[in-house]
């Protein structure tokens, strides 16, 4: 479900002009920003599209990559995750690294499981406790699905240059600062 509703996007002039009736509109501020979103919702679309050509949803993909970064740590911190939870996580471990509830991660790992990509096996340290893991279904997936997604990845990105997308993810980096201050429950209502 896109984020953005409008197809085109208003042209500068009539944000200028809107500027006069809502003397707090920015109009570059609003500019920049519903490109933004209208350019976060096209890359999304596709991602969403190449997951549900392999019967997978994003939020189940989260999932297994999450597991995934636990299976190559190698790799995970080659991609920069420094702290790599390694080896099999706890559903709430796996809920809190994915920023959704329990429950939610309780029916991902459902529907993984059902499908064969995940199993879950008492904690030897702790019994009370599930550890979730990826099956050798879930990494033979992962193995042949990855090339794909890397290269779509690639194709997309492929019209910055290395300093354009460095500098992309610089100001990306900036936004989301501020939006996590914004976020925050003391921040002030709009």
């Amino acid at each position: 479900m896109p984020h953005l509703l409008l197809k085109d996007l208003p042209r500068y002039e009539c944000l200028l002009e809107a500027a006069k009736e809502f003397p707090d509109l920015d109009p570059s501020a609003v500019e920049a920003y519903l490109h933004l979103l209208r350019t976060g919702d096209e890359v999304f679309g596709i991602t969403e599209r190449n997951l549900a050509d392999h019967a997978m949803s994003p939020g189940r993909f989260g999932v297994l990559m999450l597991l995934w970064r636990g299976v190559q740590p190698q790799a995970a911190t080659l991609m920069g995750a420094e702290n790599c939870d390694c080896g099999p996580r706890t559903p709430a471990g796996l809920a809190e690294a994915a920023g959704v509830t329990r429950a939610t991660m309780t029916g991902l790992i459902d529907t993984l499981e059902r499908d064969g990509f995940v199993k879950r096996e008492p904690d030897p340290h702790d019994r009370r406790m599930m550890l979730v893991s990826l099956t050798p279904a879930a990494i033979e997936f992962l193995r042949g699905f990855m090339p794909g997604h890397f290269r779509a990845i690639t194709a997309i990105m492929g019209q910055l240059s290395e300093s354009e997308r460095k500098t992309l993810v610089r100001l990306l980096g900036k936004i989301s600062r501020q939006t996590a201050e914004r976020a925050e429950p003391t921040a002030a209502a709009p």
